[in-house]
This record gives structure tokens, C-alpha cells and sequence, in this order.
């Protein structure tokens, strides 16, 4: 599927190269992904979706950087953060990076997808939550089906 070059999308890059640099989306729906080369692709997202993007590299000597951000994409003139290989950018729902808190963020993920909730469709306010619980060493409330189904009542009215 080829994106109109009138509606701005968000470009995320993934690369690939295994046990030096692996970058993925963990969730996400993209409206077009093309292969760059064959340890490189450019995924791109429509305004307003979610994704989750996760970045980790290594060296001779362990791991150097391990992150993830929840990114919502943003439209034209909407104001947006950075975010490596992201263009132009995004508005940042949760960003966390170390092993230890990357990996708590990858299983809230699995505990939302576990209960057949699909993590795009989540509550912007929880990716937020679960970020400010995590930086002020806090359990975060887990996001249950009654949540869900409130945040879905709620955006329908809206």
C-alpha cells in the first residue's frame, strides 16, 4: 500500500543487524513498509496511530543502549517530540530505556494483548501512567477489560 503524498506520515526506520543494532516495532499498524536495503525498512504511520518502538545496540562489550518509546503519530502542524529514527517525530506516550524497565514495559504490552486488547487501541492516559509510575519507582495499575471498554465508551462520545 503506497501513502498519499498529501496526508504527512510518520517515517519510523528499522534496522536489523543481528547482535549490533535491532530496532523493531513491537506494535503498530503501518499504513506502508518498505524494504531499504536488506538490513534496513522504513515503516510509516498514519496521524493519530500508536506504535511502540523499540531500539537496542551493543558492542565488543555488552549492551549500550536499550529503549522503547510509545509514540502516538502526529498530523500536520500538530507539535510533536523527538525521537531517534523517527521523522518528524511524535507525541511521546512512554519512553523508558535500561534492560530492567524496557523489559517491565514489554510485559504490560503482553499482559494487554493477553486479554485480546490491542495495545494501539489502549488509553493514551495508561502509556502515560505506566511511564510516570516507572520514573517514580511505582506499581503502575494494570489496564484491565472494564478500562478498556470505558476509554472505548469515552472516545466514541467524543
Amino acid at each position: 500500500m503506497s501513502t498519499s503524498p498529501l496526508v504527512p506520515v510518520t517515517q519510523v526506520e528499522v534496522t536489523w543487524i543481528e547482535k549490533r543494532i535491532e530496532h523493531w516495532i513491537r506494535f503498530g499498524h503501518p499504513v506502508e513498509d518498505r524494504i531499504l536495503d536488506r538490513r534496513r525498512r522504513l515503516m510509516s504511520f498514519m496521524p493519530g496511530s500508536v506504535f511502540a518502538f523499540v531500539r537496542w545496540a551493543a558492542n565488543d562489550y555488552g549492551t549500550v543502549v536499550s529503549c522503547i518509546d510509545i509514540v502516538r503519530a502526529v498530523g500536520a502542524q500538530e507539535a510533536f517530540q523527538t525521537v531517534p529514527f523517527v521523522r518528524p517525530g511524535g507525541e511521546s506516550l512512554l519512553r523508558q530505556s535500561g534492560w530492567p524497565k524496557v523489559r517491565r514495559v514489554l510485559e504490560a504490552i503482553d499482559g494487554i494483548e493477553a486479554q485480546k486488547i490491542d495495545p494501539c487501541a489502549v488509553a493514551p492516559e495508561h502509556w502515560r501512567h505506566l511511564h510516570n509510575r516507572m520514573l517514580a519507582g511505582q506499581a503502575p495499575r494494570p489496564y484491565t477489560r472494564e478500562r478498556h471498554d470505558a476509554w472505548m465508551r469515552r472516545r466514541a462520545v467524543s
